[in-house]
């Protein structure tokens, strides 16, 4: 299985959620939420090994993280 560490996410703070937001790109609906960018990191890690083991328990493909993430403006 992929090391959490490894998977690229998108930190932002949402004005309507009163929160920093974690994204994770390759994981479909992974996401995470805190009230400060540390707190929605940490908070980040944790649900992408749920969503690990999750996908691991239901017998899902696991997408392999990406090097790097491609953001188009």
């Amino acid at each position: 299985m992929f090391d959490p560490h490894h998977y690229p996410v998108v930190l932002y703070w949402s004005a309507d959620d009163q929160a920093f937001i974690v994204e994770v790109p390759d994981l479909p609906g992974c996401m995470a939420d805190g009230a400060t960018q540390e707190e929605a990191l940490a908070n980040g890690l944790l649900i992408i090994q749920e969503w690990l083991d999750f996908a691991k328990e239901l017998g899902r493909e696991i997408p392999a993280p990406r090097a790097r993430l491609q953001i188009a403006a």
